[in-house]
C-alpha cells in the first residue's frame, strides 16, 4: 500500500500521452508591445510569437531564443525556417499554401521539406480564431476561444490551443497556428 504522506510523481509515459492547453493572449506578462504570447495553465510563457516585418514572423521559446523564423510569400505560401530571422536560409522545415479560402473559412496545406511523408491540413475561420490541425486521419491540434457561462459576447483577445499526443513537435504547432492566423489576409 503507498504511503498517503508520498506524492504522486506520474510517468513520463503517462504525460506523452495527456493533451496539452496553451493560452494565447497579447497581455500575458513579460511581452512587448506587437508579440503574441503562449502560455500554461499556470500562466508561465511557453512560446513568444514576434512580428518583425509585415512578412516575417519568429518563433521563439519563454527565454527569447529563436525557434523558427516564419516568413510569407508573395504568391500566398508561407516558408518555415530554423532559427533566427538572419540565419532562415540555412534550413527550410516546411512549406504551407493556401488550397481553399472561402468567406469564413480557410484550408492550408502544410509540407515538410526533406523526405519527410508528414502531411498536414490546417482547417477553420482565423476570425473567430478557431482551427483544426489534421494529421491523416487523427487531430494534432485545435484551437477554440475561451468561452464563460452567462457570457454573450466572446472576446477574440485571448483562445486556447489544446495539442494532442502525437509525433508533431509542440513548437512546430504553435508556428502552424500562427501561419494560420495569418491565413486570412
Amino acid at each position: 500500500m503507498a504511503d498517503s504522506e508520498t506524492p504522486y510523481c506520474p510517468d513520463r509515459d503517462d504525460l506523452r500521452r495527456i493533451p496539452v492547453d496553451l493560452f494565447v493572449s497579447k497581455k500575458l506578462p513579460g511581452l512587448s508591445p506587437g508579440d503574441l504570447g503562449f502560455a500554461d495553465s499556470s500562466d508561465q510563457l511557453v512560446f513568444i510569437l514576434r512580428k518583425s516585418s509585415s512578412t516575417l514572423k519568429s518563433l521563439l521559446d519563454s527565454s527569447g531564443v529563436p525557434l523558427f523564423s516564419i516568413s510569407r510569400l508573395h504568391n500566398g505560401m508561407w516558408e518555415l525556417h530554423k532559427g533566427d530571422v538572419e540565419k532562415r536560409k540555412e534550413l527550410v522545415v516546411l512549406t504551407v499554401k493556401r488550397t481553399s479560402n472561402r468567406f469564413s473559412k480557410i484550408e492550408l496545406e502544410v509540407s515538410f521539406a526533406g523526405e519527410s511523408s508528414q502531411h498536414l491540413v490546417i482547417k477553420g475561420c482565423p476570425f473567430q480564431k478557431s482551427c483544426t490541425i489534421y494529421s491523416q486521419d487523427s487531430i494534432v491540434a485545435q484551437t477554440s476561444l475561451m468561452y464563460k457561462l452567462r457570457q454573450i459576447y466572446v472576446g477574440r483577445s485571448k483562445f486556447r490551443l489544446t495539442i494532442f499526443p502525437g509525433s508533431v513537435d509542440h513548437s512546430l504547432v504553435v508556428a502552424m497556428v500562427a501561419v494560420f492566423l495569418q491565413g486570412r489576409k
